[in-house]
């Protein structure tokens, strides 16, 4: 079965009561739903953690649920959510391996690629956050730092950072 709206409301609202049943019903049909939402967002072996961490969450917060709102909407917060989560832990992950002194050196192609994607991106937001974000982002710089090179005041600096990753985001989002 592939629940519709209405289902995973239903189901949602009798789990609320302690209907143990519909809850079951409700995670088979929901960890279904979160695999085709991650399926174009993770590598294939990251799938099932990141379906069951989200299972996880929605398990602690199913109390938060308003069943005058409709649910998959609610789902896809929590989801999206997690899946930020993952992002930051796998980009940690990679970053603490790249600084290992024993690393085998690659070729810089990837590296040139991920930079002329990177322009791209920078090139669909205003100058002062694109310069932001290389600056503190990319080359290291200290919010203070960014703020004397940029003639900005440091809470321009980080709400430049702040909106054109939000941005940058909603672009990523929409290629995929």
């Amino acid at each position: 079965m592939i629940a519709d709206e209405a289902t995973y409301a239903r189901l949602m609202a009798a789990a609320q009561k302690g209907d143990k049943s519909a809850y079951n019903v409700l995670l088979s049909e929901t960890g279904m739903w979160l695999e085709r939402y991650f399926r174009r967002r993770v590598p294939p072996h990251h799938l099932e953690d990141l379906v069951q961490d989200v299972l996880l969450a929605l398990h602690a917060k199913r109390a938060t649920y308003d069943t005058a709102r409709p649910f998959l909407p609610w789902l896809a917060a929590i989801a999206r959510y997690r899946w930020v989560d993952h992002l930051r832990k796998v980009y940690k992950h990679e970053s603490e391996m790249l600084e290992d002194d024993h690393a085998i050196e690659d070729s810089h192609e990837d590296v040139v690629e991920a930079r002329v994607s990177l322009e791209r991106l920078f090139v669909q937001l205003p100058k002062k956050q694109a310069e932001a974000i290389e600056l503190v982002k990319i080359e290291g710089c200290s919010i203070i730092e960014a703020a004397e090179k940029t003639g900005q005041s440091e809470s321009s600096v980080k709400v430049n950072i702040h909106r054109g990753l939000k941005k940058l985001a909603t672009l990523i989002e929409r290629a995929e």
